[in-house]
């Protein structure tokens, strides 16, 4: 069992910058994919980011390269998302979630946090 919580969402103008956090537990965390998902009002939840816990495999989805970066803090059992020149096209409920291996597909993903929003202003 894995338990995600996710913080670090709010309310950001056009071309600023929010990180979220992913606190997790469970003693299995190491053999977990961490991903970050997001959906807007109306529409299919979207893959953002996913990352092994060791760093050494990252894939972005397309509508965020080169403005997001994924980290983790091993001792902190923390992953985070760093959300550079934010759109409000970025406006959406971000979800973390686990899976057994790096993929962008939402149903592989069997653990999922309760999400956080994050608001961009034009």
């Amino acid at each position: 069992q894995v338990h995600l919580v996710e913080s670090g969402g709010g309310l950001v103008q056009a071309g600023g910058s929010l990180r979220l956090s992913c606190a997790a537990s469970g003693r299995t965390l190491s053999s977990y994919a961490m991903g970050w998902f997001r959906q807007a009002p109306g529409k299919e939840r979207e893959f953002v980011v996913v990352t092994t816990w060791s760093g050494g495999i990252i894939y972005y989805g397309d509508s965020v390269k080169g403005r997001f970066t994924i980290s983790r803090d091993i001792g902190k059992n923390t992953v985070y998302l760093q959300m550079n020149s934010l759109k409000p096209e970025d406006t959406a409920v971000y979800y973390c979630a686990a899976a057994k291996y790096t993929t962008s597909d939402l149903n592989e993903y069997e653990f999922w946090g309760q999400g956080t929003q994050v608001t961009v202003s034009s």
